[in-house]
């Protein structure tokens, strides 16, 4: 019998089975592309039956299983930050499942050039919604609003309150120094925000997470860096990044908290911080092991995301 729960225990951890349950966390994933299968009014002519990438029901309906499969993982975080999700309604087909019939759901249609946006999810069985917004900037040298809004929520736990804010700054198409500014604009519009919640109450708790396209020295991400604590470092996960460019892996996906947010109940601390990669999110490419993508180009991989998902821990 001893024998057998070892086998079983080695069986759950190598297919990333949440064995522990009770510590749940919040998250952030970058889905990469999650679109839907319908011709909508934004630029979405990659992702239908007859587009270049061949996207139909049945590799959508694949790719949100695969979704729920890395949130069962994480042992089904209390709140969770996507990108790169075409609308809400990709995200309700997440959480319609029995599995996810709890979670609410926090979105804004945003005006991003592809169509892309971001969203947040919550367990309603124990955090309550109290209010929440999206914060819309021009980015430098353009006259209307082009990216992805920055979405903020506010929860309660028990008696405790806390801000979770989700974000996907600009890409780094163009060149990483020529793109800079508009990173930094992104930076600056949500250090106002963090900066006016801080003034009212230096205590309150903040969680702000994304794909901020920066690595944690870079300019965009240092400006965050002034008013809260960065709990994703290259030392979080075992590849040593949460993404993978020719070859070299580097934290674009950021979570950065408060002080609040490490004292008092509903707390994390410095080293909570996780960039999860387990066995399924990983392939083996040109002999190197990165995320296991959806596709490869337009060739289609079967694959989760080109972001390892992270999260941090939640003691209550």
């Amino acid at each position: 019998m001893k024998k057998n729960c070892v086998i079983l225990f080695l069986f759950l951890l190598g297919q990333g089975i949440s064995i522990a349950q009770n510590n749940r966390g919040i998250a952030f994933y970058n889905l990469e592309n999650l679109f839907d299968t319908i011709d909508g009014s934004n630029d979405d002519a990659e992702f239908l039956p007859d587009g270049k990438n061949n996207w139909n029901s049945q590799k959508y309906f694949e790719k949100l299983q695969h979704i729920r499969q890395v949130l069962n993982s994480m042992g089904k975080p209390l709140v969770v930050g996507f990108s790169e999700i075409e609308n809400a309604s990709v995200v309700r087909e997440i959480i319609k499942t029995d599995d996810f019939s709890s979670y609410g759901l926090v979105h804004y249609e945003s005006p991003d050039a592809r169509g892309i946006d971001v969203a947040l999810i919550y367990d309603s069985t124990k955090l309550k919604l109290l209010q929440s917004g999206n914060i819309r900037f021009i980015l430098p040298g353009e006259t209307k609003a082009t990216t992805r809004d920055i979405i903020w929520a506010q929860y309660q736990h028990k008696k405790t309150s806390f801000y979770v804010m989700v974000n996907h700054w600009p890409s780094r198409r163009g060149g990483a120094d020529d793109s800079e500014i508009k990173r930094i604009k992104a930076a600056e519009i949500g250090a106002h925000f963090i900066d006016s919640l801080l003034q009212k109450d230096p205590k309150t708790k903040i969680v702000f997470l994304g794909d901020l396209n920066d690595h944690p020295t870079d300019k965009a991400p240092q400006i965050i860096e002034k008013l809260l604590t960065p709990l994703i470092t290259p030392k979080s996960g075992a590849f040593g990044g949460s993404y993978n460019y020719n070859n070299e892996w580097g934290v674009l996906d950021h979570i950065y908290v408060s002080k609040g947010m490490l004292e008092g109940h509903f707390k994390t601390n410095i080293s909570a911080g996780s960039i999860h990669s387990f066995p399924y999110l990983i392939e083996e490419y040109k002999g190197n092991k990165v995320p296991f993508r959806t596709y490869g180009g337009t060739k289609y991989l079967g694959g989760y995301s080109d972001h390892f998902p992270v999260s941090i821990s939640i003691y209550k």
